[in-house]
Parts: structure tokens; sequence; C-alpha cells
């Protein structure tokens, strides 16, 4: 029979192997996307839910919500924000695609 020390060790381990895997992970994405100054950030507006998101994570104020009318007269909604990227100031960081969690802003060249 296991005792709680043996199980908790377990645990850790378990939850430290996770962790390694899940940050090796997000590296990989990270190298993945192109930056730099040469790209700049655009904002798939189909895909966009206007959560905000990018603009938290922008240290460069470059992206803007805007609000945009339905295009279903069916669906009622008072606010449908959608985000978009001012070219000029995007210096490419790639913080808002990584923030993204419908993976609306890509990295595309300038």
């Amino acid at each position: 029979m296991s005792t709680r020390e043996d199980v908790a060790s377990r645990r850790e381990d378990t939850q430290r192997r996770i962790r390694m895997a899940l940050n090796a992970a997000k590296a990989e994405e990270r190298a993945s996307i192109k930056g730099g100054e040469t790209t700049v950030a655009f904002v798939k507006e189909e895909l966009c839910i206007g959560c905000d998101q990018c603009t938290i994570v922008c240290d460069d104020d470059a992206i803007e919500l805007y609000e945009k009318p339905m295009a279903s007269p069916i669906i009622q909604v008072d606010s449908n924000r959608k985000a978009k990227v001012l070219r000029d100031p995007c210096t490419g960081c790639r913080l808002c695609v990584l923030a993204c969690p419908t993976d609306a802003i890509i990295m595309i060249d300038r």
C-alpha cells in the first residue's frame, strides 16, 4: 500500500514532467511564429471575438478595438468589437499572436 508521502512524491514528479512538456511546446510555438521589424501583425476579422487580450499585452499601443455591426439581422448583440492593428507602431514582437485565444492574429510581411 502506498503512503501519503509516496503519492505526493509521484504527483510532484508527474506535475514537473507535464510542466516541462508544456514549456517545450510553448517554446516551439514561439519559435515557429515569424516576427521582427520586417513583419507586422494582422487580424483575421472573422475569427476575432473582441476579447481585448491583444490590446492588454501590446506594449506598443499598436492595436485598437472598433465597433462593427452584426452581419446577421437575426442576432442582436449590443457590442460587436473587433481588433485592428496599426501598422506603423507595430514592432512585430508577436505577443498579440501568443495572447489571442482564437488564433485570429497572424504575422505577415510589411
